[in-house]
């Protein structure tokens, strides 16, 4: 099948670099989760996705498919020229960035608003991590991260939490005493540095309190689960630790977005799509970062019992444009052999596969995010 014609909504994705901090970034960086310099300026160019995208983005730049080419290329181009370059490729209709990812380096919203539609998704760490230091008593702090909430500010549609990064999934009730006991050791502890919010309890408390908003405006969720960089115990990232939350009728009306495939827990995220009404689920960043057969696996995995009103397209692009135009690549063509072969093995249509791409493509996340009234 041949999805290029389908625009697409990115429902979730990250702000670029700031041209002054890109200076400074290896451009390998882009293609791995990994951080240490061995994984960057070694191991990262022996992958697969590097390999096979230096390839796919010399052809688009018209340069030698060699990485110091490309970087020669991109500069003469310009970073807005590029993104145009790369957005109007992967033919967006719209983005929905979490600009919560080291915030102090990117660009803003603004920016990339000159170039697209953009919506924004509000990641609650973050916000807590600016309230905390700013307030010394735990129920006005408590206060203020709700008033931040409730009503979500203008343009927001959805939270994001990266709790599976800081804590693991196994979110558990936290009272809140037990809340503001944590709240204040924190508070004990803090120096003239950033905060960098880790205290499970508090964590699992704040999160909760989003939900119950989020629920109140039936607004959706975004979750971080499976793989990601070396910050994360990808033991706690299953995405089966949520069974307590999926099961408190209070969350119920709150959609929960499982980012990322859960990769490599592509079948336990397809079950609990198929039985819990709120759990929807995307496939940013497993695709483009796999081999190409290893994220046809993972969207067929997804497709085994996931309802497909409950699956989206995402790219989880960060730091430089072409990720954005590497995962609809990708998330195109392999959606289209995973639906041929749906096709061929008689699970549905060509005229029902081609509603479902479209529905995975843009509409599914069009109705979740745009249906908040």
């Amino acid at each position: 099948m041949n999805l290029a014609e389908i625009p697409l909504i990115d429902q979730h994705a990250h702000n670029l670099l700031r041209p002054e901090v890109a200076v400074g970034y290896p451009y390998a960086a882009a293609f791995t989760e990994g951080y240490d310099p061995e994984i960057i300026n070694y191991h990262v160019r022996h992958t697969f996705f590097y390999r096979r995208s230096l390839r796919e983005i010399a052809a688009l730049l018209e340069c030698e498919a060699q990485e110091a080419a490309i970087v020669v290329r991109r500069d003469s181009l310009g970073l807005e020229h590029l993104t145009q370059l790369y957005f109007s490729a992967a033919n967006l209709e719209a983005i929905y960035l979490d600009d919560g990812l080291q915030p102090e380096t990117i660009l803003p919203l603004s920016w990339h608003e000159r170039l697209i539609p953009v919506q924004r998704i509000l990641r609650l760490e973050v916000l807590a991590e600016q309230l905390i230091p700013q307030i010394d008593d735990f129920q006005t702090f408590l206060a203020t991260f709700h008033s931040e909430l409730d009503p979500p500010p203008s343009g927001v549609v959805a939270f994001k939490s990266i709790a599976c990064y800081r804590s693991g999934l196994n979110i558990q009730p936290v009272t809140e005493e037990v809340a503001a006991a944590h709240f204040y050791q924190l508070k004990q502890q803090l120096q003239n540095q950033p905060l960098r919010l880790v205290d499970k309890p508090l964590i699992d408390f704040l999160f909760q309190q989003a939900l119950l908003i989020a629920a109140k405006y039936r607004l959706p969720v975004q979750l971080h689960t499976g793989y990601g960089d070396p910050d994360l115990d990808l033991r706690l990232a299953n995405p089966l630790y949520l069974r307590h939350l999926l099961e408190s009728p209070q969350y119920r009306h709150a959609p929960l977005v499982l980012l990322h495939a859960s990769y490599p827990y592509m079948q336990q995220a397809g079950y609990l799509a198929s039985v819990y009404p709120q759990v929807y689920l995307d496939f940013g960043l497993a695709v483009p970062f796999l081999s190409v057969s290893g994220m046809r696996e993972t969207i067929r995995q997804l497709l085994e019992l996931t309802p497909t009103s409950k699956l989206m397209y995402s790219s989880d692009a960060h730091s430089i444009p072409e990720l954005y135009y590497l995962g609809a690549k990708w998330g195109r063509q392999l959606l289209g052999e995973v639906l041929e072969q749906a096709i061929r093995d008689s699970d549905i249509t060509v005229s029902e596969a081609e509603a479902i791409a479209t529905a995975i493509l843009r509409e599914n996340a069009l109705f979740l995010y745009h249906s908040i009234k």
